[in-house]
């Protein structure tokens, strides 16, 4: 099983990290804006993924998770332009 790490860009030009062993799923779930969705993310009309990472393991994701959340928006942003 693959679980991944995700970045996506809100239509205030703000980024939400998260984590995940089914993206598809979880995309769907952030766009119906279900319960399931992260609060955050629901306050936006509209959102993109605009990065992704995929890891073996659920705790390979998360410890990267928790490191890319500690980022500045400009280290982001060059991880997500590939600089």
């Amino acid at each position: 099983m693959s679980y991944f790490v995700y970045i996506l860009r809100t239509s205030s030009n703000t980024l939400y990290i998260g984590q995940t062993n089914n993206l598809e799923k979880r995309v769907k779930e952030h766009k119906a804006k279900t319960s399931k969705s992260s609060r955050y993310v629901r306050s936006f009309p509209s959102f993109e993924l605009v990065y992704l990472e995929t890891y073996s393991t659920r705790k390979e994701a998360m410890q990267r998770e928790h490191q890319l959340k500690n980022w500045t928006k400009a280290k982001k942003e060059a991880l997500i332009n590939g600089d």
